[in-house]
């Protein structure tokens, strides 16, 4: 049986900020989501070690969301302690070696401008992700030639249990949106980059020019969890969708977008259900079409450690 006490008491005991039956659809980069039980807002790694310990005695299930740009959550929402690291948790450091210590809720877009108000170049190809530094290192986050792996050398997390630990580049097993957190149930705490010396203006042209195809060419208008499918081998996504005539398709709000067919957009209204079923109508008609299984990139909100009884 949960033991919600424990959790509150932990809460109010660390003085930290914590919500009740808050709305994922506010938390959510589709805007979808029901409530969960209890939403936190650690500031401090010490926090989040307590409020996962806290669990495991209590036998509350647990989840890590970050800007929630990549996760699709339940319409009836979850049952269980929501560790949201966001504002709270996003302190951003730069040493005179061009490194940059950064709490894993930092989102992207401040990160890159941290490292541009220092003049430090490698991560233009980051502006406008949307999304955590340490979702971005969790996924490897990569574009237009860019992943975190150019610029990622090492990352500080809490295992299942609350224990710190950290694991160095080659330690990391970086490939396309694949890290070795892919396969555990550890949160990422804070990453170390390296990034080098550069002309600041240089920096600010690449970064616009980014921007600027990206508004050109996806669906920035639109609630979505951007790419919705990992990109094949040998092919495109968004190609394979389009070759199938699945451009506008939609099943209740979400949408296969008219502008980019690589995005399941929420075109109004969309639920949980509406995206689950539109992508695997995606996937077996892609199947059947032309023989590519696609991947989905996006993530279900699943707890990141069973109830222990």
């Amino acid at each position: 049986m949960a033991e919600w006490d424990i959790i509150t008491q932990t809460l109010e005991h660390l003085g930290c900020p914590y919500r009740e039956n808050e709305p994922l659809s506010d938390h959510t980069s589709f805007h979808i989501g029901g409530p969960c039980s209890i939403m936190a807002f650690p500031r401090r790694d010490e926090e989040i070690a307590a409020l996962i310990k806290a669990c495991i005695k209590g036998n509350i299930p647990y989840y890590i969301l970050g800007k929630g740009s990549n996760v699709l959550a339940p319409d009836e929402g979850v049952e269980g302690l929501i560790l949201l690291l966001d504002q709270h948790f996003s302190d951003v450091i730069v040493t005179p070696e061009g490194q940059m210590i950064c709490q894993a809720g930092a989102s992207l877009s401040k990160v890159c401008r941290v490292a541009l108000e220092h003049s430090l170049t490698g991560l233009e190809f980051a502006w406008g992700i949307p999304g955590s530094i340490g979702g971005a290192a969790y996924m490897n986050a990569g574009a237009y030639g860019g992943e975190m792996k150019d610029v990622l050398i090492s990352c500080r997390h809490l295992d299942e249990k609350g224990n710190a630990g950290e694991y160095e580049k080659e330690e990391l097993c970086l490939s396309y949106r694949h890290s070795v957190y892919s396969d555990k149930t550890y949160c990422i705490t804070s990453v170390v980059l390296q990034l080098k010396p550069g002309d600041p203006a240089a920096i600010r042209e690449k970064m616009d020019e980014l921007m600027g195809r990206r508004k050109e060419k996806q669906p920035l208008e639109f609630p979505s969890a951007g790419s919705t499918f990992k990109r094949p081998q040998g092919n495109y996504a968004s190609a394979l969708i389009d070759q199938c005539g699945l451009r506008g398709k939609q099943v209740g709000g979400a949408m296969v977008s008219e502008k980019h067919c690589g995005f399941v957009i929420n075109a109004g209204g969309a639920t949980c259900r509406d995206v689950l079923e539109l992508i695997e109508q995606i996937k077996q008609i892609v199947l059947q079409k032309t023989g590519y299984r696609l991947e989905c990139e996006v993530k279900m909100l699943q707890p990141w450690k069973p109830c222990e009884t």
